[in-house]
């Protein structure tokens, strides 16, 4: 378990710096279940000690057992605490835990990401409804307007996958959703770096363009290019596994302070 922040946050701590505690404490938690550490029926420390542990407010922690909760790999008895849930075949052989078995870097990620979701914005520039496109719009505003590196991410992948809900593609859409959690940690890197903002890149709101545009080929060159970026300025962290990269960046964005206003 990592050791906690000399400076534990208490109630007061700014949402951006509550929302990467939140992934730091999930995080750890859940690779601590999936991997063994923390068997099948055993019961969770209280929120009290996983606070002290992490140095988190119990209001992080809490967050962070609902999300464990969410994915079932706890259970949570009222007035007894939270157990570690029975994992059944499909949910141990989830495919983010078969992927991230192999360690897999953030360039496998993105050589993964270009080919899938180029075709998939072509099928979804072809199809997309008013509805459709409304989900993709919303999800760009969202990202636009966010003002911490956790809000950003989550709308970054709601964009995406309102694109791959517009293909009308079941099979490329769960293709999609089941790096959905690696592409969450790449997007944490990635909104908070400036020199992912490069000059003449196209991002979502010129891809957005493009599919409502309804031009196939224009939207298919303005997500490979989106994608393409992260080859060019992710650095050493490229060859990293996405599970060190995501650690290194929520620890080195905790460290920073936090944004007055």
């Amino acid at each position: 378990m990592p050791a906690p922040p000399t400076s534990p946050p208490g109630r007061d701590t700014p949402s951006s710096q509550r929302g990467l505690l939140t992934e730091r404490v999930a995080r750890q938690l859940e690779h601590d279940i999936r991997s063994g550490e923390i068997a099948v029926g055993a019961k969770l420390p209280s929120e009290r000690e996983l606070a002290e542990q992490f140095g988190a407010s119990r209001n992080v922690v809490r967050e962070a057992l609902r999300r464990l909760e969410a994915q079932h790999l706890i259970e949570v008895a009222p007035g007894r605490g939270s157990f570690v849930s029975e994992q059944k075949a499909e949910r141990a052989r989830g495919y983010d835990a078969l992927y991230r078995a192999e360690r897999p870097t953030v360039r496998h990620l993105i050589e993964a990401r270009i080919p899938l979701e180029v075709e998939i914005v072509g099928l979804a520039t072809e199809r997309a409804t008013e509805a459709d496109l409304g989900a993709m719009r919303r999800a760009n505003d969202v990202l636009l307007r966010a003002a911490d590196v956790v809000h950003k991410a989550r709308a970054d992948l709601d964009f995406h996958e309102a694109i791959a809900a517009a293909s009308g593609n079941p099979v490329l859409r769960v293709m999609l959703s089941s790096i959905g959690g690696m592409m969450f940690e790449m997007m944490l890197r990635s909104n908070s770096d400036p020199s992912i903002g490069e000059p003449g890149v196209p991002h979502h709101p010129e891809i957005l363009d493009a599919i409502e545009a309804r031009d196939v080929e224009l939207a298919r060159a303005r997500m490979r290019e989106h994608l393409r970026l992260g080859l060019r300025t992710y650095g050493a962290d490229l060859d990293l596994s996405l599970d060190v990269m995501a650690r290194q960046h929520i620890e080195a964005l905790l460290r920073q302070p936090p944004l007055s206003g």
